[in-house]
C-alpha cells in the first residue's frame, strides 16, 4: 500500500485526467457498455474500481484463453500436415517395395539366364569333346598327343 499512498501524494498524477482517459478508451461511461465474456457478469453494487479491476483481469484471462485456442488451431493444422506427410511416406514406401520387388524379379530372370547359358555352354563343351573323341577313335583326326610329335617331325625335316 505504500506505493499507492506515494502515488496519491505525487503532484504529477492527475487522477481526474486518468479517469477521463479510461472512460475514453471504454467508449462510454457505464459498466454495461463494455462487452464482457459470456461466462461473467458484474455483481450488483460492486464499486467502480472493483468492476474495472475485475474487467481488466477477465480480459487478460480471456486473451490468454484465446491464445491457447489459437495454439490448439495451429496444432490441428500441424497434425493435418503430419497426416498428409505420413500418407505420402506410406505411398513412397509402397513404391519402394514395388521397385525392390521388380528388381528382385529382374535379378531372378538374369540369374536364371546366366545359369541356363552356363549349362548350355557345358553341354556344347561335352558334345564337342564327344565328337572329337569319336573322330579320334575313327582315326580321321589326329589326337592332341600326336599333333606335337608330327610338328617336331616337320621341323626336323626342314
Amino acid at each position: 500500500m505504500a506505493s499507492v499512498e506515494q502515488l496519491r501524494r505525487k503532484d504529477s498524477v492527475n487522477l481526474v485526467q486518468l479517469e477521463a482517459d479510461i472512460a475514453s478508451v471504454r467508449h462510454g461511461s457505464s459498466l454495461a457498455s463494455i462487452a464482457l465474456p459470456d461466462y461473467v457478469e458484474h455483481t450488483e453494487g460492486v464499486t467502480r474500481v472493483g468492476a474495472l479491476s475485475a474487467e481488466a483481469v477477465i480480459r487478460d484471462y480471456e486473451s490468454a484463453a484465446k491464445e491457447i485456442e489459437a495454439m490448439g488451431a495451429e496444432l490441428i493444422g500441424a497434425a493435418r500436415k503430419c497426416e498428409e506427410l505420413t500418407a505420402q511416406v506410406h505411398d513412397a514406401i509402397a513404391y519402394m517395395r514395388e521397385t525392390a520387388a521388380g528388381y528382385r524379379e529382374e535379378g531372378r530372370k538374369i540369374f536364371k539366364r546366366i545359369e541356363e547359358c552356363a549349362l548350355f555352354t557345358e553341354d556344347v563343351r561335352k558334345t564337342c569333346e564327344q565328337v572329337k573323341r569319336r573322330m579320334e577313335a575313327a582315326g580321321s583326326v589326329p589326337s592332341m598327343e600326336e599333333e606335337p610329335a608330327q610338328e617336331e617331325q616337320v621341323s626336323e625335316s626342314a
